[in-house]
């Protein structure tokens, strides 16, 4: 019989996995806290564990150090109420089997931990120590953002190069900064270098050096980039309108860690981990012979995509609450909090900049401020005029702009169009319509004119969460009969 382990504080979510997990085939045990639940691994060493992160007498990754010390290879998912991408992030690096957010869908959770029961006599995965906490940091608790941060947590130990894809302020550099903070190397600098912003000429000097009299104007030795960052980590921002000739020479500094300085004939040796980023679809590119092919292999070993911010709109006050706080003390403000008018402005706002404008739009606002409340008129006249879309083409307040998505995979040369405009729009109706039955899945079937089984498959296809699954709508244990209508 297997034997699961549920540790968490919250006994309506023991409930449901008693009543949902528990037979003949496997066994429940459940702890409240920390250090029951370490008991109960000690003395029943279950197969897999479900672990919440805020417990009340220890924190759940003080817990889950603790079980992988017992056995590093038990499977551990970890949940919580209070996920961020920090937390995310540490997770995953440390080993954590899954992380998910609350309320948590059983359905989903059921599929996972079969996964775990399987993997439990397979998986390793090395434990990393934990890192401090920056102030630049990645926001952002929706589902995309989530993914986006665990596999963040899975390459960041492995020194491997890593291609970060996304538009222009979405935050590539914010995402490098968390591999490098996260991976082996955080104790060794970190460089940044645009390449976009820097000549030709100047940038192979800024990246590999020059000695002496090599070009008018070499009036000394420089060192380059790959020489300042020897043992740590360099981030090439932008490196699709990198030159042909330059692509040559990183191609070989990639494969064999060697390179000459501009004007030298000695060869340096260096030990440098590669992130780079790149707003421009670099396989178009490459067919349109503009960047090397075997370059872009090398440097896209693993990639990571940032979601633009109308893909996560859900993540905006949240965004803007982490700037408001951050700018606050910056500026020695005292403004609190947004009015409510202002935030429904800003998340119906398309944020064709990204985080990036976001980021200014707030400290304007800030500066424009009177009293302690930021209110839509202290925003610029572009949000205050914004009116989201009625066109048939567009799905309005979802920020979702379906000729612009089509656009954008066309232009990207991507195929498989048509499932990903079904897949896209899905997601948008699904959670609307969820959001208007609150989370009842039966009255939401009827409204779609879907019946149940296909819209529960739907639903684990896009990987959503719905809330009411784990409680009902007065946050009592949901019953099966009411599951099962």
């Amino acid at each position: 019989m297997s034997t699961l382990l549920v540790v968490d504080d919250e006994e309506s979510l023991l409930y449901s996995f008693r009543q949902v997990f528990s037979g003949e085939s496997m066994r429940v045990l459940t702890a409240a806290t920390g250090t029951e639940g370490l008991k109960q691994i000690r003395a029943h060493n279950p197969d897999v564990v479900v672990l919440d992160l805020q417990l009340p007498d220890a924190s759940g990754l003080e817990v889950f150090q603790k079980i992988q010390a017992y056995d590093a290879k038990k499977p551990v998912i970890i949940i919580t109420a209070h996920g961020t991408t920090a937390t995310a992030i540490e997770a995953m690096k440390c080993g954590a089997f899954e992380y998910l957010v609350k309320p948590v869908d059983l359905e989903r959770l059921s599929q996972i931990i079969g996964r775990a029961f399987e993997a439990a006599r397979l998986i390793h995965v090395p434990a990393v120590l934990p890192v401090d906490d920056h102030e630049d940091r990645i926001v952002g608790r929706s589902l995309v953002m989530q993914e986006m941060c665990k596999t963040i947590g899975r390459v960041a130990p492995q020194d491997v190069n890593v291609l970060i894809l996304g538009e222009s302020g979405t935050g590539k550099e914010l995402v490098a900064r968390a591999i490098y903070h996260n991976g082996t190397r955080a104790d060794k600098p970190f460089l940044a270098i645009n390449c976009a912003a820097i000549p030709e000429a100047l940038l192979e000097s800024e990246l590999f050096g020059h000695e002496e009299g090599a070009f008018t104007g070499a009036h000394r030795r420089r060192i380059g980039k790959f020489e300042q960052c020897n043992g740590g980590t360099l981030f090439l921002d932008e490196i699709g309108d990198m030159s042909p000739s330059l692509q040559a020479k990183m191609l070989r500094v990639l494969q064999e860690q060697r390179f000459e300085r501009v004007g030298g004939n000695e060869t340096q040796q260096t030990q440098v981990r590669v992130l780079t980023a790149t707003n421009q679809n670099l396989e178009e590119r490459v067919v349109q012979g503009m960047f090397r092919q075997d370059l872009y292999f090398r440097i896209k070993v693993v990639t990571i995509w940032i979601p633009p911010l109308r893909d996560r709109l859900g993540d905006v006050a949240e965004l803007a609450h982490y700037y408001l706080y951050r700018f606050d003390r910056e500026l020695g403000l005292d403004l609190r909090s947004f009015a409510p008018e202002a935030l429904d402005m800003l998340q119906s706002y398309s944020w064709p900049g990204n985080v990036r404008e976001l980021q200014s739009v707030v400290k304007q606002a800030m500066l424009n401020a009177s009293g302690h409340i930021l209110l839509p008129e202290f925003f610029p006249e572009t949000l205050r005029n914004n009116k989201p879309s009625l066109e048939p083409a567009s799905l309005g307040s979802s920020g979702f702009d379906l000729c612009q998505f089509v656009e954008g995979v066309l232009e990207r040369g991507e195929t498989d169009l048509y499932a990903k405009v079904l897949d896209r729009v899905d997601r948008v109706v699904l959670a609307r319509v969820l959001r208007q039955t609150h989370g009842h899945q039966v009255r939401a079937s009827e409204v779609l004119g879907l019946n149940r089984a296909t819209l529960r498959a739907k639903l684990r296809s896009l990987d959503m969460v719905v809330d009411k699954v784990v409680t009902g709508e007065s946050g009592d244990p949901q019953s099966k009969d009411d599951e099962s209508q």
